[in-house]
Order: structure tokens, then sequence, then C-alpha cells
């Protein structure tokens, strides 16, 4: 006989394998947003050692154009900032709906491996009762032949 809870077993698996991608998902966009925050804090670095040598040289004589060139260079500095911003920005939204989707399906989850936890509860009590009713009628079949 095939009980409750072995029936539940491939529901399980399904919901077990659901919850491993949505972790891995989940690592993934970590990983992601990990990354830009590095390049973003290294732009960001670097445009700001970038204007510190612009301020330290504007004093020794700069030419216009050497001037402009270091304004326009940092312009398109400010710029690739931005766009790692934005780009941090839809990287932490991806990271907070991939930790929803890992979060239900852990829900999922735990709430089935409940009930196949009840069902086998539930299986090795009837199969508790059934041992104790044959054992309590082998014992009555005992006694009456007995006497």
């Amino acid at each position: 006989m095939v009980t409750r809870s072995k029936r539940m077993e491939p529901v399980l698996q399904v919901a077990d394998g659901r919850q491993q991608q949505a972790a891995q998902r989940l690592g993934q966009s970590q990983q992601t947003l990990d990354e830009r925050l590095n390049r973003l804090e290294e732009l960001s670095s670097y445009r700001d050692e970038y204007a510190l040598h612009f301020e330290s040289r504007s004093g020794l004589g700069m030419t216009a154009l050497s001037a402009r060139d270091y304004r326009l260079f940092l312009h398109r500095l400010n710029e690739a900032i931005e766009q790692q911003a934005r780009l941090v920005e839809t990287a932490r939204r991806e990271l907070e709906t991939s930790r929803g989707h890992w979060v239900e399906a852990r829900g999922k989850t735990t709430a089935l491996n409940r009930v196949v936890e009840q069902f086998q509860r539930e299986e090795l009590r009837q199969q508790d009762r059934r041992e104790q009713f044959e054992q309590d009628d082998r014992s009555g079949r005992v006694s009456r032949s007995i006497g």
C-alpha cells in the first residue's frame, strides 16, 4: 500500500527543486549587485582622485585647452558614475525580487514538509494501533484457547 506521505514525495521534490533554483538566482543577484557596487566605488574613487589631481594642477598654469579637457573627462566620469548608480539600483530591485521568490519557495517547501511529517505521524499512529490490535487479538485467542 502506498501511503499519503509516499505519494507526496514527488511534490516535495519539485518544491525543493524550485527552492534550490530560487536560492541560486538569489545568489546570482547578490553577486551582480556586489559587482556593480564595486564598479561604482571604483569609478567614484577614480573621479575623486582625478578631480584632486585637476585641482592641484589648476594653479600651475594649465592651458585653457587642458582645463577644458580635464572638465570634459570629469563630466564623462560623472555620467559613467550616474549610469553605474542606475545599474546598482536595478540590481538591488532584482535582488529583492529574487529574495521574495526564494522566501515564497522556502515557505511552500516548509509547509509541504510539515504536511508530510503530519502524514507520517498519522501513519505511524495507525500502524501502532494495528499492531496493538493484532497483539490484543493474539492475546485474546491465546487466553481463550487456554481457558
